[in-house]
């Protein structure tokens, strides 16, 4: 997961300017700040799908022997 860095006071100071009241800002600010540990980039989305497609493979090739074994057996 990746971070996004920026300048929190001067958002604060920002979003002041325009009109919010500071701990409205505050809270605006620091939701932000918690709500960005929770991104995804392309890359971590690439390798979940790599990883989603080889134990996707990997279940396919147990069925696929499962059903050639009760074929056998059958």
């Amino acid at each position: 997961m990746t971070t996004i860095s920026f300048d929190t006071d001067r958002l604060v100071e920002d979003l002041k300017s325009s009109g919010l009241p500071h701990d409205q800002a505050r809270a605006i600010v620091r939701g932000l700040v918690e709500a960005q540990t929770e991104l995804a980039t392309k890359t971590d989305l690439v390798q979940l799908e790599q990883r989603l497609t080889i134990k996707l493979g990997s279940m396919m090739v147990v069925a696929i022997g499962i059903v050639a074994v009760l074929v056998k057996l059958l």
